[in-house]
């Protein structure tokens, strides 16, 4: 099991498969910020059209470790919206997610870290 340090807290990376979690009948992946850990489905499912499944975690792992930066941050306590206020948004976090690895290379060829 992987770990990854969010601000001075560890979270856990689960892979698990579909079947074993009820999470993923929405969802390939999410983060349980209660209890510290981030939970990524392991294998494609029978209907899933992916020709790079390796791809597709690696945004998903990103794309939770978002939702984890923004809960042990303190954003996601004050997001005062009754349906999800934007440190919940998941258009925001996956923009984070998917453009990240764009942005780190921006800031390397910048020399801005």
């Amino acid at each position: 099991m992987k770990r990854v340090n969010v601000l001075g807290t560890n979270y856990t990376i689960e892979f698990k498969e579909a079947h074993e979690d009820g999470m993923f009948a929405d969802s390939n992946g999410y983060c349980d910020y209660t209890g510290k850990r981030i939970v990524v489905l392991a294998r494609p499912r029978k209907d899933d059209d992916m020709d790079n499944f390796e791809f597709e975690q690696k945004r998903i792992k990103r794309h939770e470790i978002v939702h984890a930066f923004l809960c042990e941050s303190g954003l996601i306590a004050n997001t005062y919206c009754v349906d999800g206020g934007w440190a919940k948004n998941e258009e925001m976090v996956d923009w984070i997610a998917i453009q990240f690895p764009k942005m780190l290379e921006a800031f390397k060829e910048a020399d801005a870290l």
